[in-house]
């Protein structure tokens, strides 16, 4: 049967979704425009001013480009002039045109382009300079907030525009975009897939035409029926290949947008077809289908009609659907979210998201290759129970994507490159430890490693417990990024590692003297020379003996423990608040550091006499304490050098702050419920004096 060409429109039955102003004071559009209104003075937005920043960051502007508004150079501006149409976007001086596919895409799904571009302003009624936009940033919905003063020459809009020149939400629509990325600049080089997800919250999908399935046509007809929208492209062997044009009238490194699939009936042969548009506006395919080829002669005036097959040069054409493969070389398909489908479409994905970072010292492993680290990536568990409709396996995507990259362009930071691998699981919740990855094999992974935005693929396993695996190629390299696993079966996902507690055991009873071992007996001997009458250590003293004893441990790198660290020993052991060490206070102490000793060395796996940062999870879950990835970023980044390792005044630092913290907590928490109260001053005491 022939495929839709036209997304289906808005059922109307959902609820508008919500949306966080982006304006540095908080204010909403609503609230701007009535005090503009009130003041009866136009917006001008101190968050993306008028000047060369806004629009360039590396370079100055190259041109003498006026600001203005659309009433100064054009006697009777309109927002939108007989709807949003993909005809209403024509790219002008900026290497954008992957936002412009997009945006043409936009346009054929009523809902979510009424979503990204409100209807409720104009330049009419209550017109106060002021206009906004909705757009998807990492599992959120940001209202863009601009004014609209637009870069100009000779009283030209010099980016994008519409056909129409009085008519300006795409123009708007794209300034709000620069915004949010922090300048028109940013937009240059991207993804359709990008942009696709920032107007859904969708997640892509990458089709390589000359290794696609055998069943991409109809793959790509039900992503239209369901809502989805596509975009292709053709590649580039060089940079000077970028936007060349071929004897056809293809456009090479361009970014297209695909608005319709159908069938036709020719002589009686079945002929698959493909509707594409250039965001130029202009420069169509010239072969078979296109606008004045002998082809349209061979079917029905009816055909012809409902396929709105028009000959003017307006950049959307068709052509055979063998022929789009032969020309195109990618094929970009954004899902949707329930949020942004009609509501009488029943094929909808199953979502679950997770936020994470790599940090380095703690959570930022690297890949495989990296065995010693790898392990410490954050961890996903996915449980697979409900098997598809039509096989007896399980389909989901997996997304992966770093965030806030094109923003932080400026700041000399671009993408990192990433990937992800995915194991069998056993089932327990735990964060698996390095020998399970030495000795397990990934059951699945992505393809590659790449330096894009986001990295997603399709996956068909059998019922089970999975483990997903985020990671950055090399270690060490800092990302926050967003995890995303669309499912065609509701399926439970859960981050692991997430428990934070502490197994500690209540000290021994002294033994009495005449019971002591020999060594009980030496450490007496040892405790009598440094205590003094007073027959207490001072943390002072205390420097003084550990010191003295751990500076024999040639194993140790050691400097010294700092008057701090002895601090910390002191109010962990002080029992009776007395700030010093009695004898049997010193001893239980004593065998915590002959085992945390022992700790450090075990997991000094190269015997350079400090530890990894990577390997205190696993020290400290020897120790009995248990931290989730927040907690082991946070030590990590408060007690390991550049290099990422920690000497043992850091390392004993760490576990005893933490064992003083639970077991303060504990020790208020007398219901065991995981909950204290506290006024400000007992938190300033407990939090000063640990």
């Amino acid at each position: 049967m022939p495929y839709s060409y036209e997304s289906p429109r808005s059922g109307g039955g959902s609820e508008p979704v919500k949306s966080r102003s982006t304006q540095s004071d908080g204010k909403s559009f609503e609230q701007l425009r009535r005090e503009c209104l009130q003041r009866n003075v136009l917006f001008e937005d101190p968050d993306f001013p008028a000047t060369g920043k806004s629009l360039y960051y590396s370079q100055q502007v190259p041109v003498n480009i006026v600001w203005k508004r659309p009433g100064e150079f054009q006697p009777n501006p309109k927002f939108v002039i007989g709807g949003a149409t993909r005809t209403d976007i024509c790219q002008g001086e900026l290497g954008d045109c992957w936002l412009l596919a997009a945006i043409a895409s936009l346009t054929l799904n009523e809902k979510v382009l009424m979503q990204v571009v409100p209807h409720d302003q104009t330049f009419d009624q209550n017109y106060a300079g002021i206009f906004h936009f909705q757009f998807w940033q990492h599992n959120e919905w940001l209202d863009v907030i601009v004014d609209d003063k637009l870069p100009t020459v000779r009283n030209r809009l010099v980016f994008l525009h519409s056909a129409e020149s009085n008519e300006f939400w795409s123009a708007l629509l794209e300034k709000a975009y620069a915004k949010l990325n922090g300048s028109y600049e940013a937009l240059k080089g991207g993804s359709t897939l990008e942009a696709m997800e920032d107007f859904t919250g969708g997640v892509g999908e990458i089709y390589e035409t000359k290794q696609a399935p055998n069943n991409l046509f109809q793959i790509m007809g039900k992503a239209l029926q369901r809502g989805s929208m596509m975009g292709c492209s053709i590649d580039i062997t060089s940079s000077a290949e970028s936007e060349a044009r071929t004897t056809t009238g293809l456009v090479k490194g361009h970014a297209y947008s695909i608005t319709g699939l159908d069938e036709v009936q020719v002589r009686g042969r079945k002929v698959q077809l493909i509707r594409i548009r250039n965001p130029w506006g202009q420069v169509e395919w010239n072969g078979p289908w296109s606008d004045n080829s002998r082809e349209w002669s061979m079917i029905s005036a009816q055909d012809q009609k409902r396929l709105n097959q028009v000959t003017m040069d307006d950049g959307e054409f068709w052509m055979d659907f063998e022929d789009f493969k032969t020309n195109y070389d990618k094929i970009e398909i954004c899902n949707l979210t329930a949020d942004s489908l009609d509501d009488d479409i029943t094929h909808k994905w199953e979502v679950a998201t997770f936020e994470g970072n790599w940090v380095r010292g703690s959570t930022a492993g690297g890949c495989r290759n990296f065995i010693d680290t790898f392990w410490t990536n954050p961890q996903f568990k996915l449980k697979l129970k409900d098997t598809d409709d039509h096989h007896d396996k399980c389909t989901f995507i997996a997304a992966l994507m770093q965030k806030n990259r094109r923003k932080l362009r400026k700041e000399g930071l671009d993408l990192e490159t990433i990937g992800f691998a995915i194991y069998q699981a056993p089932n327990e919740e735990d964060h698996l430890s390095k020998d399970f990855f030495r000795y397990n094999p990934s059951k699945a992974r992505s393809k590659t490693y790449i330096n894009v935005r986001e990295i997603s693929e399709r996956f068909t396993l059998p019922p089970g417990n999975y483990l997903l695996v985020p990671t950055t190629f090399q270690p060490h390299k800092e990302a926050d990024f967003l995890l995303r696993i669309f499912s065609e079966k509701q399926a439970e996902s859960l981050e692991m590692g997430n428990t934070i507690e502490a197994a500690l055991p209540d000290p021994p009873m002294p033994s009495p003297p005449a019971e002591e071992s020999e060594e009980e007996k030496g450490l007496r001997r040892l405790f009598n020379q440094i205590a003094g009458s007073d027959m207490a250590i001072s943390a002072k003293e205390l420097q003084i003996v550990l010191n003295g004893v751990l500076k024999r441990r040639k194993e140790i790198k050691f400097d010294g423990l700092s008057i701090n660290t002895c601090h910390s020993i002191i109010n962990l052991m002080d029992a009776d608040n007395s700030g010093q060490l009695e004898f049997q206070e010193f001893k239980i102490f004593w065998d915590k550091l002959k085992k945390w000793i022992m700790l450090f060395l075990t997991h000094d796996t190269d015997r350079t006499g400090s530890m990894s940062s990577y390997e205190l999870r696993t020290a400290l879950k020897a120790a009995g304490i248990q931290l989730n990835n927040k907690m082991l970023q946070l030590l990590a980044l408060r007690f390991a050098d550049s290099r990422c390792d920690l000497s043992f005044d850091d390392y004993l630092a760490c576990i005893v702050r933490l064992e003083n913290m639970f077991r303060v907590f504990q020790a208020l928490d007398q219901d065991n419920t995981g909950d204290i109260s506290m006024n400000f001053q007992q938190f300033l005491y407990l939090t000063m004096n640990m």
